[in-house]
């Protein structure tokens, strides 16, 4: 069995988790903050805890494992 054959579908499985665990991340800026609103600066950077922590981190496995796969998927073609 070659791992060539199922990397593209390894890639699919790991930009649509990469995808949720982005989607599923809360910013308190929100779009006042997008479109140059006024907002507090010092309340986008705060202490992540418990599952907040734990969805921060899966997505930078995450990211990390998609790019891994994808200079993979340039070596064996």
């Amino acid at each position: 069995m070659n791992v060539g054959m199922f990397l593209p579908y390894i890639q699919i499985g790991i930009s649509v988790l990469l995808i949720a665990s982005i989607l599923l991340q809360q910013t308190s800026a929100g779009m006042g903050g997008a479109l140059g609103g006024s907002d507090n600066f010092s309340a986008a950077f705060h202490t992540r805890r418990g599952s907040e922590r734990v969805l921060f981190y899966t997505t930078i496995i995450l990211g990390v494992l998609f790019a891994v796969s994808a200079i993979l998927s340039l070596i064996l073609k």
